[in-house]
Formats: C-alpha cells, structure tokens, sequence
C-alpha cells in the first residue's frame, strides 16, 4: 500500500508542459505514479480543482540560521517552499569559528567549522524545508582577513581558495559574492575571479549581488559576466533591479546583455522578488559621517532593537517627530547601542522593471526575506511566492501559470543542483504543494508583515505532509542537500 495518493489534481509538473487531470502516488519519499493511480494509500487527498505542483524552491534566502532558530520554517512551507538556498549575497554559516557568531545575517552561534559540520547540526533540528549552500565570499574574506580594506596577500588568498574547495567538496552549489557590503566591497575583481575560479572543476555556480545595482548598474552587469567567462562558472544574478527614480528602467538594458552573453555560449541566470522594495542592514548602506539624504527619504525600519517603537515606520516621519533631519536620524540610530543590527526597507524600485523581469525567462524567484521575526520584516519573507501566483499570474497575466512555476521548480534545482527534485516525476522525490489557483495570494503587507498566504492548501516535503489546510506538522524531514547528488 501506498503512503499517500493525490486524485484528481489538474497537474502542472514543473517543466514548462501543459497541465493535465491526474493522481499523484507517493511512496518511501518518492513520487511513484503519475496519471491514473489503482494503488490503495494510508492517506487520500480529493485535489478536485486544485492544482499540484513541484514543492516551490526559494534561490535567494538567508535562512541559514533560520534553519537552526526556527526550524519549523513557518514562514517558507505557508508560501508552499519545500527548499531553500542559502549562503546568499556573501553571508553564509560556513565557514565559522565554533563558539562565535556565525557572518550569516542571522549571527547564531556556530558548533561548527564546515558544511558537514552544519549539515549534522541543521538535521539533527529537524528543518521543516531542504536547504542547499553557497559558500559566501565576505564571510571567507572576514575570516581570514578581518575588516582590512586591501587586496589580500598570496596566503590569505591561497585560504580563501581552501575554504570554497572545501565547501564544494562537501556538497555546495556555489560561491556566493556581496560586493556593495563590508568587506566584499573592498575586494578587486581579480580576487573575486581568482576565487570564483575554485568553483568550476565542481561545475558549480558564481552568485553575485553586484557591486552596484543602481548608477552603475550596467558596469556591475559586465563585471559578474566577466567573472563567469574567464572563471569558466555559470553565473546567477541575485535579486536583479534598478534603484533609485533615475535608474528605473535599465533592467531591460542588463537583460539584453545576459541575453547577448547566453547567446554566445554564456550560462546566465538571475532571480527577483516581486516587491518594489529592498531590505538589509542599515549600517551597510549608509557612511554614518555622511549619510544619504536621497536613500534616507526612502527608508522604512523593519527590526530596530535600539528602539523597537521606530519598527514599521517610515524614517522620515520618525526624524518629524524628533525634529531632526532624515540624515540625523539615520546617525541616531546606527550609533545606539544595538543600533548596527537595525534591519531597514528601501523602497527605490519601480514596478515596471519587475514585470520586465517576471516576463523574462531565466529570471527565477528569490524572497531575498531576513528572518528576523523579532520586529516586522519586509513582507517578501512571508508572501513572495503566492504574490507572483496570484498578483502577477491570476491578476495581472504577466506570465501563465505554467511558466512561474517552472521557474519556481525545476529552473531552480537544475541550476542549483537539487538533483530528483522540481519536477513531478516518478522517482522523483515528493517535494509537492497542493493550491488554489484562484485563492492564492498573499497577505503580508509592510506594516503587518508577518502574515501566512491564502490557497496553499497542503505541503509534502521528502513524502511527508508539512502543511496542512494552515496547520503546520512539524514533522521536519528536510535535509541539507548536496550539490548534484541523489
């Protein structure tokens, strides 16, 4: 007898295909039929008028702590996510030093050195979701070279190389860059290229947020393309956009040139979240003995332990009720105590390069979410994918349903490496998301953002349900991945 059989589902199977009416058979974590099941199951779901898809997989997270703090992963599997990729924009868990904070965003304490190390710890948690890793570039450079702001000498360089073979042995997909953060920002592109290199013996991939993503967005463009030829790796563009009023509309620029480069032989993909607002940590955007005025205008505050009554508003309204000016509040607060760990929102983007990027595709989905769940986060943490479903698929027709979902599934494991899994297929594992299509959406907004979506119905992560009709199992049979391996 079978585990669980799905009757009468409209299918969308992750490839791209045309949906079809079907049973799903789930059997040992696999997928084992496809079409019409005979088999008995311990568990039947009626899916009449639902459609069954590949568990959502999100490519730019930073949950690597998250993993560790809330492993139940509410926030992921309620938007129908069965995994995750972490080690994003530079910051990854590994390596780290046992007994300090890990340069991760989520700074958890790390009991290990390694991705074996964290695979044991992560598991041992019983994560709700899979994860996959990158292994991130400032958290390499921090390491070996602290905060210095030069090129690293033939040593420190050599180190670097280790730890990224390391991570790749041991099961990464990549290596991660944040080249507008401390200290990667510091980094020329010669050291980057030189460690981007380790990566393509491993057939890995380079995943960059570029050293600009607003002025000079286009030069930053070059440069990761750059990188990707002569390193000889595929290249993934992390959360790709235009800020700032006077930028708005380069994507379309950037995108003809990953196009020019896919047309001469170059692998190039990138990702998006579907908001017209950023998030991260203010003490990187901002030079405390100069802060921007045009930037500070833009900002909302989402986690301030300083002053946790600032959390949800926006800056310039909190420097009105001081009577200071935009610039002064942003020195106000980065210089409290605990004010360096003061997560903010931009809101820079224009709505109409995401739609030049939900049309375009190479381009994945990414959350791009900190899991900060102390204050109130950007809303893309809770609602990123049933946006896309019911926003820009249901409401506005941007892209067919089979389309995003392709991009959600198997686009993101074969660039990622998620190997058996995006597509429903027999032997596949069973990484499924049961959903309305005329429900879906979500309810996250910026001043209540910590809100679970409407229309997922139910979530299989490895064969096991995680989600149910908006009960959360906790059953926590995810795993951390390895890069191509069964």
């Amino acid at each position: 007898m079978a585990d669980t059989v799905i009757r009468n589902a409209t299918i969308i199977d992750g490839t791209g295909a045309q949906r079809f009416i079907g049973d799903v058979t789930m059997e040992d974590g696999h997928i084992t039929e496809v079409g019409s099941s005979t088999s008995g199951a311990a568990t039947e779901v009626d899916a009449t008028g639902l459609v069954l898809a590949p568990g959502f997989v999100d490519v730019h997270t930073h949950d690597d702590g998250a993993l560790l703090q809330h492993p139940d992963m509410e926030f992921k599997i309620s938007q129908g996510c069965t995994s995750v990729v972490v080690g994003n924009c530079g910051f990854s868990a590994i390596p780290a030093v046992v007994g300090q904070r890990t340069l991760d965003l989520s700074g958890v304490q790390a009991n290990w050195t390694d991705l074996d190390g964290y695979r044991h710890d992560v598991e041992k948690s019983g994560p709700a979701v899979n994860a996959m890793m990158l292994v991130g570039h400032n958290t390499i450079r921090s390491l070996e070279m602290g905060t210095e702001r030069r090129a690293p000498q033939d040593l420190e360089l050599d180190r670097m190389r280790q730890h990224v073979e390391l991570a790749m042995e041991q099961g990464a997909c990549g290596f991660s860059t944040g080249l507008i953060y401390r200290p990667g920002r510091w980094s020329e592109t010669e050291e980057v290229l030189e460690l981007a290199k380790v990566v393509a013996p491993f057939e890995g991939i380079y995943a960059t947020h570029m050293r600009n993503e607003n002025d000079y967005l286009l030069e930053a463009v070059d440069e990761a393309l750059d990188i990707g030829s002569k390193a000889g790796v595929a290249v993934q563009i992390s959360h790709h956009k235009a800020a700032g009023k006077r930028n708005w509309g380069k994507v379309k620029e950037s995108l003809a040139k990953v196009d020019a480069a896919v047309a001469e032989g170059a692998r190039v993909t990138l990702d998006v979240y579907p908001y017209t607002a950023g998030s991260g940590p203010m003490i990187q955007y901002f030079d405390i003995e100069n802060p921007n005025p045009e930037l500070a205008q833009a900002i909302q505050l989402a986690s301030c332990p300083a002053f946790r009554d600032y959390e949800g508003r926006m800056l310039i309204d909190v420097a009105a009720e001081l009577q200071i000016t935009a610039p002064e509040a942003v020195r106000h607060i980065l210089t409290a105590p605990e004010g360096k760990q003061t997560i903010c929102i931009q809101h820079t983007m224009d709505e109409g390069d995401i739609l030049s990027n939900l049309r375009h595709d190479r381009v994945m989905i990414g959350s791009d979410g900190i899991p900060d769940l102390s204050g109130r986060p950007h809303p893309r943490l809770y609602g990123t994918f049933p946006r896309v479903l019911g926003r820009y698929v249901r409401e506005q027709g941007i892209l067919d349903l089979e389309s995003a979902i392709r991009r959600m599934t198997s686009l993101s494991c074969d660039v990622h490496g998620l190997a058996d899994r995006g597509r429903i297929i027999e032997g596949n594992w069973a990484d499924l998301v049961l959903f309305d299509p005329d429900l879906v959406a979500d309810v996250a907004s910026y001043e209540d953002p910590k809100q679970e979506s409407l229309g997922i119905r139910n979530v299989w992560v490895n064969g096991q349900m995680a989600f149910s009709e908006g009960t959360h199992t906790q059953m926590g049979k995810g795993k951390v991945l390895r890069y191509r391996k069964h």
